[in-house]
Formats: structure tokens, sequence, C-alpha cells
């Protein structure tokens, strides 16, 4: 049985799609850690992180790098910090979060429900400024 990412990226379950290629899928957090938190998942359904293949980790870095430049020209932060939990979802994924200090990636904290304008208004931002990049 396919996963919630697996869902989300067949389309099944809606998202606020930043981008996609051939091998990642990057769409927001509906539960930010701040505002321009995204997630970025590979279309392969692996569990951990580490046993994606070397060439798949390395493409995802490169996947991500544009969408943390526009992150970090989007929202007011000192960097776009990168996490990889792993716990809640059984499908490897990274989040790319704006930081001002290593107490932003804190997941032990409440996150809130973001609405659906926020998440739109969010999603335009990004978008735009990965246009422009």
């Amino acid at each position: 049985m396919a996963g919630i990412f697996a869902k989300i990226i067949a389309g099944d379950i809606p998202c606020y799609k930043i981008a996609e290629d051939e091998y990642f899928f990057a769409f927001l957090d509906i539960m930010p850690v701040r505002d321009g938190h995204v997630l970025i998942v590979p279309k392969v359904e692996t569990d951990l992180f580490f046993d994606v293949s070397d060439d798949y980790l390395s493409r995802w870095l490169l996947f991500a790098k544009p969408i943390a430049k526009a992150i970090e020209a989007s929202f007011p932060c000192n960097r776009c910090g990168l996490s990889v939990v792993g716990l809640e979802v059984p499908h490897a994924h990274m989040h790319l979060i704006p930081i001002d200090s290593a107490d932003d990636l804190n997941f032990t904290r409440p996150r809130r429900q973001a609405n659906a304008d926020d998440l739109e208004s969010v999603r335009k931002t990004l978008t735009t400024a990965l246009a422009m990049m």
C-alpha cells in the first residue's frame, strides 16, 4: 500500500507543490515549523534516508539547492536549515526551513496547522522566487 507521500506525488492527496523533477517532489509542510517549511521527497519510496542510492543522494542536494536559495530570498532568516528526521512517515524526506538559530529546527515544539490561504501565499512566494533563480 502506498504511503502518504507516494499518494501526494501521485496527485491522490492535494498539496502545495513547490517543484518537481524526474526524481523528486517538493511541497509545503501543512504543519510548518516556520512559514516557508518545505518537504522534499524522492519519487522512489524508500523508508530510510541513507538507504537511498549515492546517485539519488547527490541529485537530492542539487534539487534542494535552488529551493533553499528561494526560501532564503523569500523569508526573513539567517539561512535555510536542512533537517532529516524521518520518524513521522516511512518515506525518506528532508525538511528545508528558514532559520535564525539551531533551535528553529526543534520538531518537539507544537506545530500549527496552517490555513489554506497562508499556504497558498507561501507557495506563490516560493515558486515566484524559484522561477527567478
